[in-house]
């Protein structure tokens, strides 16, 4: 059962009638389309920064530019001194799947591919649709979408046992993110904004003695700075606000099936970005991906 707790009420930036009314006016497959794009935009910029700050120091900036950012927003201290023992247990539970996640990740990312990585995230990520997904028009939709996410990602597998180490604890994670983003979203997109504000600042304060000697040397170089504090807008402000607002209005297992997207945006993005044609197989691909989601119906929450 999804957790009912309410959250206490964000920044009227956030949480106002004006912004409520445009969040509520768009479909969620909107915001999870936005929050698609920028799931690969922010890891691209980051790994071209990882020779000039460091893995863990990127994965701390990106960490601290969001709660940075959250903080003023959403108040996090206020969600702390309301928060009952079990909303302080799900809020630390989601801040150090956050700042763990985050982390593996990028290990992942320096040490194997990308498209690998990717393949070993969407691994859990079916579990979970499978979890939810019972009628067999949604499986067949389940079915066609992860061999189409298959032609795309091209996997290959890696000798490096480091590596695949950390992309499957970031696939572990990721599942959790997913369990976890959903009973914070369960208290409406407001509230669960609010909730996400403060679990940021918990990873911020679990990642900061990892991580702040790796930033160092973005501090000393304004545009570097400038360059890492746009990943983490990229990377955890943009996709994780519109990752609560589609959690919020669809069920668990249809989120995590519409998941099979990414690598067509991955792909569309490095058409547009890196000017990277795909081939005839990764167009089938995307093709099959579109379609088990076209194919797919949510069923009732």
């Amino acid at each position: 059962m999804e957790d009912q707790t309410q959250a206490p009420a964000t920044h009227p930036a956030l949480a106002g009638p004006a912004f409520g009314t445009m969040a509520a006016s768009l479909p969620p497959h909107v915001w999870f389309g936005v929050s698609a794009v920028f799931h690969y935009l922010g890891p691209a910029f980051a790994v071209l920064l990882f020779p000039h700050i460091g893995v863990l120091g990127m994965a701390w900036l990106r960490i601290a530019t969001a709660a940075l950012v959250f903080a003023p927003l959403t108040r996090p201290w206020s969600v702390f001194a309301r928060a009952d023992r079990s909303a302080w247990l799900l809020l630390l539970a989601f801040g150090a799947c956050l700042a763990v996640m985050n982390c593996s990740f990028y290990l992942a990312l320096d040490r194997l591919p990308i498209s690998l990585v990717a393949a070993i995230e969407f691994v859990g990520t079916i579990g979970v649709a499978l979890v939810g997904l019972r009628s067999p028009r949604n499986l067949a939709a389940l079915a066609v979408a992860v061999t189409g996410t298959l032609l795309l990602i091209d996997v290959k597998w890696s000798d490096d046992p480091v590596g695949l180490f950390w992309a499957f604890l970031n696939g572990a994670l990721f599942v959790c993110y997913i369990v976890l983003g959903h009973r914070i979203a369960a208290s409406g997109a407001g509230g669960g904004i609010a909730a996400l504000g403060a679990a940021m600042a918990i990873a911020f304060f679990m990642v900061l003695p990892i991580g702040l000697t790796d930033a160092l040397p973005a501090f000393s170089s304004p545009p570097l700075l400038l360059a890492a504090i746009g990943v983490g807008v990229c990377s955890s402000v943009i996709p994780y606000i519109c990752d609560q607002h589609a959690m919020s209005r669809l069920p668990r297992a249809s989120f995590a099936l519409m998941l099979s997207l990414l690598p067509v945006t991955a792909t569309l993005i490095g058409v547009v970005v890196l000017r990277q044609i795909p081939s005839l197989t990764d167009c089938l691909g995307i093709t099959l991906v579109v379609a088990g989601v076209a194919v797919h119906r949510p069923a009732p929450k």
